[in-house]
């Protein structure tokens, strides 16, 4: 027998009251003379006798009521077979765990994991009765956890699990369940976690607290772990992406099982095409990487996938990523007063371009940066501007912070302060001074290091069929600032026979600055008129718009994305839409400068969605499944349970059952479910008491024999 409120247990000190009471009324009295009742020494001692059994069967009932009474209120109840004896079980409050995540789609001798768990939860309510309870939670989709007081309900909601993606662990959904199961006053309290008890899933187990009344029961699933191979992610290494233009991307996969996996092929799909394919070798539980080349053939967003072939467990075979290829790159060219602008101009124009890139280029001048909204912009290029207001530097600033791309053409008369203070907040180095022109026409320098790992020439300097590679063209430079570089986050692309750089990239924050030491006229150098210029401007605005916007974003499912959209209007509504045309208005609000949205919910599982604003695809994120759930090694039950029980400080039981024998395994659960309350029998046993007591009181009266 136990106790539901043992606290109360503590009433049965008001048992001895009526005790003492009677011990206070037998005190002994002190003995005093008194002629005129001297008749009553000769009372029989026979009734004096009858007189005492009734106060002491008086004292007997009133401390059976109380100690019963008591009794009662502490709920006593009987556990085991014996609780069989006296009739039904109490009232029952069931919390079920029911792990419905992707490795239960796997199958064994029994059929696939999620089915047998939805007939052993299907079993525990095969005794349910009016009163009691299911609380159901499922994982991963560890949500506000359901009760339900209807059979068929019950039955209706794990009927209608089918196996889903997410990234919640077992243990979370065992914590929701506890809690939810701890506020409820049934006497039978059992928590049941039916699962495979994937080990990876299975994190996270410190401090679950669960009641001493509360019966923890873990119900396995699923005979063995096995290998799996996974697409484990995709990384685009190009950062200038451009149509008709080579892409190079890293696929990335890991095989978690104990066997080699030799020859696994993997393919690159952009749309419903083939465009790529790799064979790869993978060691036991290790990770390889293979490289593919992918060229798009239209603008705009585009979504791939990468995928391997010929693995059973299918919800990690493929890996979507996303590219943009910018159909229009939209430029600031901001005018000094006296420079050179002829050559921009012409190399940005619509005729000399065509058919390599769209440039739609606003020009300004020099003023005109702290007005301007440069957030509109892929990238701002500087030509030959002199001077800075603390308000253009500002707006400089934030729009590299932000993710934007700024190309900077000195002039030989820019106040050099105003000039390094830009650099400084940029995280740049110093222009030690203004420039001069060497004596007679003379070169003050040649290339000397060229970074040709660098992004900026990707693909130019490969071999040819006879090996060998390209070399860059040599200008002639007559004049050049001094730049010393700082200790940020800085590259020397091209570097001057004498340690200056020619073209420095620094990068802030979100966004980076290319700085050339020459002018972009021909009174410094001979570059504009060179064939060099026109691709190495065109590779820089590439490199610069590209920044931060080579790929979309990605999310775990079940995780939640704070995306910044620089530019939309606090009056325009941010929609997502995904793959099948469903749209979700996501909660957002307004900033400097742009919006934040909210991305995360049911809304978001596994796939690609696009960011559209006005009706208009400005991003796109992809959705990947968590990487708990490739990793199919099963923990054992037993060691599960020893550690859950270390954890919530009481034991927790094992039960294997057997799915062939309905009939046994319908006992086992039944078994475990046991508990009668006493609480009713033990009220009805004060109450008898007190009816006698009022009896005896009233109508046995041996004192009027004297």
């Amino acid at each position: 027998m136990i106790f539901l409120n043992p606290i109360l247990l503590l009433g049965l000190a008001a048992a001895a009251i009526p005790l003492i009471i009677h011990l206070f009324n037998f005190r002994r009295p002190r003995r005093v003379a008194f002629s005129s009742l001297a008749f009553l020494h000769e009372l029989k001692k026979s009734t004096m006798q009858r007189v005492r059994i009734k106060q002491w069967l008086l004292l007997a009932l009133r401390t059976l009521a109380l100690a019963a009474l008591a009794l009662a209120f502490a709920r006593p109840t009987l556990e085991g077979a014996l609780a069989g004896v006296f009739g039904n079980q109490g009232r029952s409050t069931m919390a079920v765990v029911l792990d419905h995540s992707t490795s239960m789609s796997l199958r064994d001798g029994s059929g696939a994991y999620l089915d047998q768990a939805k007939i052993i939860a299907s079993e525990l309510l095969n005794d349910f009765e009016s009163g009691d309870e299911l609380i159901l939670v499922s994982q991963p989709t560890v949500a506000e956890p359901v009760t339900y007081q209807n059979q068929a309900a019950a039955l209706e909601a794990i009927a209608a699990l089918e196996p889903q993606e997410g990234a919640s662990t077992l243990t979370a959904a065992i914590r929701a369940a506890a809690d939810a199961l701890s506020s409820q006053a049934n006497l039978n309290r059992v928590l049941y976690v039916i699962s495979d008890f994937q080990a990876s899933t299975y994190t996270d187990s410190t401090s679950v607290p669960v009641s001493e009344d509360i019966q923890v029961v873990f119900l396995p699933v699923g005979t063995d772990g096995r290998g799996n191979i996974d697409v484990s992610n995709v990384n685009i290494l190009s950062q200038i992406i451009a149509e008709g233009q080579p892409v190079q991307l890293e696929g990335m996969f890991t095989n978690y099982g104990t066997e080699d996996a030799n020859g696994v092929v993997a393919s690159v799909f952009m749309g419903e095409t083939r465009v790529a394919q790799a064979t790869l070798d993978i060691p036991a539980g290790t990770q390889a990487s293979a490289r593919f080349s992918v060229t798009p053939r239209q603008t705009g967003w585009i979504t791939g996938r990468v995928e391997i072939e010929d693995n059973q467990f299918l919800y990690d075979n493929t890996r979507r990523f996303s590219l943009l290829v910018p159909e229009v790159r939209n430029l600031l060219l901001v005018n000094g007063r006296n420079a050179a602008s002829g050559y921009l101009r012409l190399g940005l124009s619509s005729e000399l371009a065509s058919g390599l890139v769209r440039f739609e280029t606003d020009e300004i001048a020099e003023t005109g940066p702290s007005g301007a909204s440069l957030g509109a912009y892929d990238a701002v290029i500087l030509n030959g501007v002199s001077s800075f207001s603390s308000g253009e530097q500002s707006a400089l600033l934030s729009y590299v912070n932000g993710g934007g791309g700024l190309l900077l053409f000195p002039t030989d008369s820019f106040q050099l302060d105003e000039y390094n203070t830009l650099l400084s907040d940029l995280g740049g180095g110093r222009i030690l001074a203004l420039p001069s022109m060497s004596e007679d026409g003379l070169t003050v320098g040649a290339f000397d290091r060229v970074d040709t790992d660098h992004p900026l020439f990707e693909g130019m300097f490969e071999p040819d069929a006879t090996g060998k590679a390209p070399e860059l063209e040599q200008p002639i430079i007559y004049s050049s600032i001094s730049y010393a570089p700082g200790l940020g986050t800085e590259q020397t692309i091209i570097g001057l026979t004498g340690g200056l750089p020619f073209l420095q990239e620094i990068r802030s924050g979100q966004g980076s600055v290319l700085l050339f030491s020459v002018e972009a006229g021909v009174r410094w150098s001979d570059l504009p008129v060179r064939g060099l210029f026109l691709p190495l401007l065109y590779r820089s605005l590439y490199y610069l718009s590209a920044t931060g916007s080579v790929s979309g974003e990605s999310m775990i499912v079940q995780q939640t994305l704070q995306l910044r959209l620089a530019g939309v209007q606090g009056s325009e509504t941010i929609v997502v839409r995904d793959e099948t045309g469903l749209e979700f208005i996501p909660e957002q609000r307004n900033v400097q400068g742009g919006k934040v949205a909210q991305l995360g919910g049911a809304f978001f599982i596994p796939g690609s969605f696009n960011i559209e604003v006005n009706g208009e695809t400005i991003r796109q994120i992809v959705v990947h499944p968590s990487p708990r759930e490739s990793n199919l090694s099963l923990m054992d039950p037993e060691d599960a349970a020893i550690n859950f029980g270390e954890s919530a400080g009481r034991p927790v039981s094992v039960m294997n059952l057997s799915l062939s024998g309905g009939e046994e395994m319908a006992d086992q659960l039944r078994a475990a479910k046991t508990g009668v309350e006493l609480w009713n029998v033990f009220l009805g046993l004060a109450l008898i008491f007190l009816l006698l007591e009022m009896l005896v009181s009233k109508h046995w009266k041996p004192e009027s024999a004297l």
